[in-house]
């Protein structure tokens, strides 16, 4: 039996409240200073994760009781000792490596500050984030009748550490890609390496206008997008969390497809997360996914680590996750399904042309 650990914190001060009604009534100011104060600690053991190979593997949910803000806004060294606190307490539970949620990975230097301080192999998941989330815009772009070739594909966050990875991997796939970030220097270093048909931009809503594909790799943590500005029939793949695209673009537009990035379905008949942390039983965040298929592979090592991801350590996890049974968990929005249906009505209303695939279609990662 395979071995993992995976280490989460809460996206807002109302998750702490999730399973308690007396924690409701606690102003959010309150309860984040209280929960402050808290040590990491196991929330759930997850059990059945079974890949199609057969291997079988458990795990354990650790929280580090922390919302973005306060991560933000803690001494970064307060931080990572929280996290090494969690990492050495998934290595007494017998994990044979630790991956890293959402802004614990970005306090940690994207989780080079823990490695050096803890015996467990760590990695942030942001492979296969960005591998995910490459093939769901890809997906999702042809699902509108979209011919990626011919598109105008914008990546918001391009300078970040998955922004970066995902600039270079959707480059080739475009007809024109620009990138958006605050800092020119860095936005003109990564255009420079790029394929030709490469623009850079600083402000969000002039690079939005007439965008076919928009990916939002950001890590603000307000929402970033204007819905008044959104092309009809433009597709939004929202890989940040929190998130930077708001319910708001979803009910104001009709005719945009905006879509959840790096929503996997996790293999495994009686697979038990032991835990609601708002996805549908049976799927999971890319991250997440990423730790249990290196533990499912018995590859117990820092696999994705630092400001830089090698676009071979996307492939390599990209075809581990064939390997292994992980896929796309069809298009979602705020963790619900789109039915086909909608995807219908969303393509009529924008006055799109047919879909140029039906059902599943492989996307090659390169």
């Amino acid at each position: 039996m395979e071995r993992f650990a995976f280490i989460l914190h809460p996206l807002r001060y109302q998750d702490f409240a999730r399973k308690s009604r007396l924690l409701r009534c606690i102003p959010g100011v309150v309860l984040e200073h209280g929960c402050k104060h808290l040590k990491p600690w196991c929330v759930s053991h997850i059990r059945g994760l079974q890949s199609i190979t057969g291997t079988q593997a458990e795990g354990w949910f650790i929280v580090v009781p922390l919302t973005p803000r306060m991560i933000l806004q803690s001494k970064r060294s307060f931080v990572i000792d929280r996290i090494v606190h969690a990492c050495e307490l998934a290595e007494q539970l017998g994990a044979g490596i630790v991956g890293l949620g959402a802004f614990l990975k970005i306090a940690s230097g994207h989780g080079t500050e823990v490695a050096k301080r803890v015996g467990i192999p760590v990695t942030t998941g942001n492979s296969y984030t960005a591998a995910s989330a490459i093939e769901g815009t890809i997906k999702a772009a042809l699902r509108m009748g979209i011919e990626p070739k011919r598109a105008r594909a914008v990546v918001i966050g391009a300078t970040g550490n998955i922004g970066s990875v995902c600039s270079r991997l959707l480059s080739p796939h475009v007809g024109e890609l620009t990138l958006v970030a605050r800092d020119v220097t860095r936005l003109e270093a990564l255009a420079d390496s790029l394929q030709n048909n490469v623009r850079i931009e600083t402000d969000v809503n002039r690079a939005v206008r007439g965008a076919d594909m928009i990916m939002t790799v950001s890590s603000a943590i307000d929402t970033l997008i204007d819905p008044d500005l959104l092309k009809p029939g433009a597709v939004i793949c929202d890989v940040a969390r929190p998130r930077n695209v708001s319910e708001h673009v979803y009910t104001k537009r009709p005719d945009v497809l905006v879509i959840d990035g790096g929503v996997i379905s996790v293999p495994g008949e009686h697979l038990d997360f032991g835990l609601n942390f708002g996805f549908p039983p049976k799927t999971a965040e890319a991250c997440i996914a990423e730790t249990m298929m290196l533990a499912l592979e018995r590859r117990y090592e820092c696999f994705t680590l630092g400001d830089h991801i090698d676009v071979h350590q996307v492939q390599t996890i990209h075809g581990l996750a064939h390997k292994h049974g992980f896929q796309i968990a069809g298009f979602r929005r705020f963790e619900k399904a789109i039915s086909e249906q909608e995807l219908e009505q969303i393509r009529r209303r924008a006055g799109r042309p047919e879909p140029l695939f039906a059902g599943e279609v492989a996307i090659s990662i390169v």
